[in-house]
């Protein structure tokens, strides 16, 4: 295991999404980590790998075997999930009933507002997650918001708009 890289895994979620301007729909081209990153001067060792760009309400219990094969592969145990947070709380809890994914820490995070539209959460998640994936013991977490959570312990409050 790689003690100081981390992995960031993406999957989707509205954190990657875009405006169309020809449909006025909101949707995936590419992700948009490395330029969140790069704009944030981050100069962690980070290796990213798009697992998949998919809205989190869209997602299956075959995508979240995917993202527990893509957290198996990986030789960093400290681990980053980018997340649609419709459903981040259900893949977190998945993550963490796997027995094959000890000990990693693996933190879930998203954002409320895509990071192409800016005024967004985006950057704020990822570095919250990525400080928390550097500072937590081995486990499933979801950062947002600045907070930290075990996988278990957290929902998603959608009258408000945050977790808790």
């Amino acid at each position: 295991m790689q003690e100081n890289s981390i992995s960031l895994i993406i999957t989707g979620g509205t954190i990657d999404k875009d405006y169309q301007a020809t449909t006025g729909e909101l949707v995936f081209s590419e992700t948009h980590l490395p330029q969140l990153l790069k704009q944030a001067n981050c100069t962690l060792d980070i290796t990213t790998q798009v697992v998949m760009l998919k809205d989190s309400l869209e997602m299956t219990d075959t995508d979240r075997e995917q993202i527990l094969q893509a957290c198996q592969n990986q030789t960093s145990n400290r681990i980053v999930i980018t997340h649609g947070t419709d459903t981040m709380v259900d893949t977190a809890v998945f993550l963490q009933d796997s027995t094959k994914l000890q000990p990693k820490t693996i933190v879930l995070t998203g954002a409320m507002r895509p990071y192409k539209l800016g005024n967004s959460d985006a950057s704020f998640n990822i570095a919250s997650a990525l400080m928390a994936a550097q500072l937590s013991e081995p486990g499933v977490f979801i950062s947002m918001n600045g907070k930290l959570f075990r996988a278990d312990e957290v929902n998603k409050n959608r009258a408000q708009g945050i977790f808790e």
